[in-house]
């Protein structure tokens, strides 16, 4: 669960422009916006270090981070992570998005669903998919669930699992149709051997069709050399 709560400094930034984030990042830097709680975005800038130790944490993404405004009183602000960007060739972010939440009202999230287990079906040769990687889930903050665990062992060759078969915590509402399909086990797929049919030798012509070119002349060469045979004898 996400019941860890990490302080994240961060500093007030009030430029903006392509110029301003370009020096912000040289320095070390990620600019970002705190949205919610009906108060007007605040745009920030924090260190790089600092956001990747709070959001790698053991909860991850779904940390709940006590924000803390530079010159704002050094009162913690609820707020969770919506959304970041990242390089994408270097893997550095490049700009964060904060959600502020209140503790007492639920919110909603996607939250991954992780397979436990080994499938009978696998173990026999099938073919394990996982359809849905995530769910959609309601609870309040500190509820969240890190993961929603998905246990395959019982899984043959055929058979489904679907959101209804997910072991959801009595505090978490999954948001998505409980017929919605997890995880299945396939038959092996079984490629069928190309049959190669070898033409008989000396397979007669079908009718009206002809012989390749220089057939006939290597069909009477021995006819010639009887012939040059008799008149030797006949000498």
């Amino acid at each position: 669960m996400a019941g860890d709560r990490i302080r994240l400094e961060v500093q007030a930034r009030d430029a903006r422009g392509s110029a301003e984030v370009r020096r912000l990042r040289a320095e070390g830097l990620i600019p970002g916006v705190l949205y919610g709680a009906g108060k007007e975005p605040q745009s920030f800038c924090v260190g790089e270090r600092e956001l990747r130790r709070a959001i790698t944490g053991d909860h991850g993404t779904h940390t709940i981070l006590d924000v803390v405004v530079e010159g704002d009183g050094g009162k913690p602000r609820p707020a969770v992570l919506k959304d970041y960007q990242v390089h994408p060739t270097k893997s550095r972010l490049l700009h964060v998005d904060l959600h502020e939440v209140r503790l007492d009202r639920p919110i909603q999230t996607a939250v991954g669903v992780e397979l436990v287990g080994e499938s009978e079906g696998v173990k026999v040769g099938g073919v394990l998919t996982q359809v849905t990687r995530e769910v959609n889930v309601e609870a309040l903050p500190m509820s969240i669930p890190d993961r929603l665990e998905l246990d395959i062992s019982a899984l043959e060759i055929g058979d489904s699992l679907r959101v209804a078969d997910l072991v959801v915590p009595e505090d978490v509402t999954v948001l998505d149709d409980e017929d919605m399909v997890l995880a299945s086990v396939a038959a092996p797929r079984v490629e069928e051997e190309p049959v190669e049919v070898e033409e008989e030798e000396g397979a007669e012509l079908a009718e009206g069709e002809e012989a390749p070119e220089g057939a006939a002349e290597e069909e009477a060469e021995p006819e010639a050399d009887a012939a040059g045979e008799q008149e030797t004898a006949e000498g």
